[in-house]
């Protein structure tokens, strides 16, 4: 393994050097080509390595991955068979993150990157695309709540998620409009097998925001009636930095419930399945005081966790009934979900709102999808959802609307012995958006509209699955997506992103072409991921600064819209020289500019290389022989599955910005350390809890991530220094219980 460790080390001198290195855009295509050569490099090496095999291997495990199924693609799939690039984070995962929510979990994934408002609110980013050009599907139905603002997180209960799927790259196919960047996934927990009863109590807490969480579960399996109920609550005070020290307005808290029952039996399922999430963020507004430099705040303490003037208050509802029937030639699955989702603002009064959204969404799902006969293996399906939203307090930023969409579609995959497998399919959407006239005043604030779009949309793909170790990838696909309420109408003041917003009713449909190409290597001790992509986008939707000031105090953004293209890649390897060892290293970037003018996209993700270094110090499952000596004593010891890691997020310098008068500004490089260990603890072989510690950013770094809308605040007279920095060091410790009944 020598020349695969000389190649990493040489990776780590690369990334750091980029760091301030003006001529990046020269030298991002360096790291695609050392993946494929450590990947060449360590087939070699593999004959060398002398270790046992045995499922406590990490690559062991990586291997059995490709044999997971994914959904998200067009239908049930391997995911080694997948033509579109698919990441899963898995559940072990998920639990060993520190995060504030569900996206902040996913956002260190290839590709993936959070747009944030403080601790409590992110928004999904793929590559460089996001808003309404993400889906994320929640309980099998789009999660709908409001997703235009740039304070509207995903109202999602994380500790409820099992697993995520993300397809990176246009699935309008499967999804209809809005897919255009791609689709999170976020598969709540199985059901348990017939028989079993068990309960969950977990707990955490973060030290520098003080964010505390309990969540509180049990679900059983009896006689084919299956059901699952949580409950669970979080939350923190402001957080803090070397810069700001702590941050007025980013204190919040969150409460959750989600119950599940259902049946199990030979023909199917059914399950009803019931959320609510309710989350009080507050508000950062960024003003400071212009002797001192300090944030202004509201709180007479900002450790309190009490909430302050200015704050939101949301509440999102969900009830989804979820039917599959088994039948000779394959099976029906049928979905249908209802959510409400109820945004207020509050700003002079703790009683009284003076913005509120109240937003009732309808979805419905249905596809049949054949068993596999002679290699091919068909699809079809119609989905689509009813919307209306409505204004019911004193102030406005969009109509009262209503919306209604459909879709159908068809997919067919073929498998070509064991080495090839083809897939495609073509869909039809047809969405209709109608907003309301609203005086106010005697003035016209908002005008009576109707706008109709038809998409037609398809994909065509293949994989090759060389030999066990090589897949080869390409995919060429055509998004859709139709301008949002707030692209078309918007005319108010968004508090929570400290602008005034101005829509245009003429704009266009969006049209995306990407192509994609992967190639992926994995092995029991080495794995390493390529994957490229080029995307045209016609009549991109995005905002820029405008020197009309219409509300004093507030800069003017409005929407408008051009051709674009974007470019980029995601490379990756990951290796362990010695047993229970090994080192990984990921590296994202894009480039995304308008046609026309050659400007850069605004919010654009910054170039992104993350690594670690994990040691599993046991991990055994069962007994194994290692080196002539069985692991019994690991077995009889207190602690298994225990491991200690560093990780390095590195953050290259964003200078590709949209600064047309001013709307957005160059953002500086930074690296974060981090540090995290985890165990089971166990008695006479009986897993009692799961222990997790993680320490982020380590060294306290002060930063501004450049997807912060924070960064945009007021500037500090006294240092010069603009917006609001990110969080500092912050040190979670977490505990998971299983009780089985």
């Amino acid at each position: 393994m020598r020349q695969t460790g000389i190649l990493s080390v040489f990776s780590l001198y690369l990334c750091s050097r980029a760091l301030n290195d003006r001529q990046m855009k020269k030298r991002y295509i360096i790291l695609p080509l050392l993946c494929i050569c450590t990947a060449m490099t360590a087939q070699d090496n593999i004959k060398t390595h002398r270790h046992s095999e045995d499922s406590t291997d990490v690559f062991f495990r990586h291997l059995n991955l490709n044999e997971v199924t994914v959904t998200g693609v067009t239908g049930d799939t391997k995911l080694k068979h997948a033509t579109a690039p698919v990441s899963i984070v898995t559940p072990q995962v998920l639990r060993a993150t520190a995060s504030t929510n569900i996206i902040d979990a996913i956002s260190h994934q290839p590709g993936i990157s959070q747009l944030t408002t403080g601790g409590s609110i992110s928004k999904p980013i793929i590559r460089g695309l996001g808003y309404n050009r993400v889906v994320v599907m929640s309980e099998g139905v789009r999660q709908e709540g409001q997703q235009w603002g740039d304070e509207h997180g995903v109202e999602v209960d994380g500790s409820s998620v099992g697993s995520v799927e993300i397809l990176k790259g246009p699935a309008s196919l499967m999804y209809g409009s809005d897919a255009m960047a791609g689709v999170v996934i976020l598969h709540p927990q199985a059901p348990l097998p017939e028989g079993e009863m068990r309960a969950n109590v977990s707990s955490e807490y973060q030290t520098n925001n003080g964010l505390f969480h309990y969540s509180l579960q049990m679900a059983g399996n009896q006689n084919d009636f299956v059901w699952d109920a949580r409950y669970g609550e979080k939350m923190a005070h402001a957080y803090k930095n070397k810069y700001d020290d702590y941050v007025p307005g980013s204190q919040f808290r969150e409460r959750t419930g989600r119950l599940m029952l259902g049946v199990n039996k030979e023909w199917g399922h059914s399950r009803l399945t019931g959320t609510i999430y309710h989350l009080t963020p507050g508000i950062i507004e960024g003003e400071r005081d212009e002797d001192t430099g300090e944030l202004i705040s509201n709180l007479s303490s900002l450790t309190s966790y009490k909430k302050a003037l200015p704050f939101q208050q949301v509440k999102h509802y969900k009830a989804v009934w979820d039917n599959s029937l088994n039948l000779p030639s394959g099976y029906l699955k049928a979905i249908i979900g209802y959510q409400q989702n109820r945004r207020q603002e509050f700003e002079e009064s703790m009683d009284e709102y003076e913005l509120y959204f109240k937003l009732h969404t309808l979805t419905y799902d249905i596809r049949y999808i054949t068993n596999e006969w002679n290699g091919w293996k068909l699809s079809t399906g119609i989905g689509g959802m009813y919307q209306k939203s409505g204004n019911e307090g004193e102030e406005y930023l969009i109509p009262d609307y209503r919306l209604f969409d459909f879709g159908v579609y068809a997919t067919a995959t073929k498998s070509l012995g064991d080495r090839w497998t083809l897939n495609g399919g073509v869909r039809y959407d047809h969405r209709r958006l109608h907003g309301d006239e609203l005086m106010e005043d005697g003035e016209q604030r908002f005008t009576d509209f109707s706008r109709h779009f038809n998409g037609l949309t398809g994909s065509i793909g293949a994989v090759c699955n060389i030999n066990e170790h090589f897949n080869l990838r390409l995919n060429l696909a055509r998004g859709f997506r139709t301008p949002n309420m707030s692209e078309l109408a918007s005319n108010g003041v968004h508090e929570g992103s400290i602008r005034y917003e101005l829509g245009d009713q003429q704009l266009k449909a969006e049209y995306s072409l990407q192509a994609d190409l992967g190639l992926d290597f994995t092995s029991r001790y080495v794995s390493a991921q390529l994957a490229l992509f080029a995307n045209r986008i016609n009549h991109y939707i995005f905002t820029h600064r405008v020197a009309e000031e219409i509300e004093e105090g507030y800069l003017t953004y409005a929407y408008t819209q051009g051709d674009a293209r974007l470019l980029g890649f995601e490379a990756g390897v990951d290796f362990h020289p010695i047993h229970s060892v090994h080192f990984s290293n990921t590296f994202s970037y894009v480039d995304a500019r308008l046609t026309s003018d050659d400007k850069y996209l605004p919010f654009t993700p910054a170039p992104h290389w993350s690594s670690e270094l994990k040691w599993e110090l046991f991990h055994h499952s069962h007994t194994t022989v290692n080196h002539h000596h069985t692991t019994d004593a690991a077995h009889r010891s207190v602690f298994n599955n225990l491991y200690i890691a560093a990780g390095l997020d590195c953050y290259l310098k964003q200078t590709h910005i949209y600064d047309v008068d001013d709307t957005e500004t160059v953002t500086p490089g930074y690296a974060l350390l981090s540090l995290s260990a985890g165990t089971d603890i166990q008695i006479k072989r009986k897993k009692v809890a799961e222990l997790y510690i993680t320490a982020d950013n380590l060294l306290d770094k002060a930063y501004q991530n450049h997807l912060s809308r924070l960064k945009y605040a007021d500037e500090n007279t006294v240092t010069g220094r603009r917006g609001v920095y990110n969080m500092g060091r912050n040190i979670t410790f977490k505990v998971v219980v299983p009780i089985k009944l």
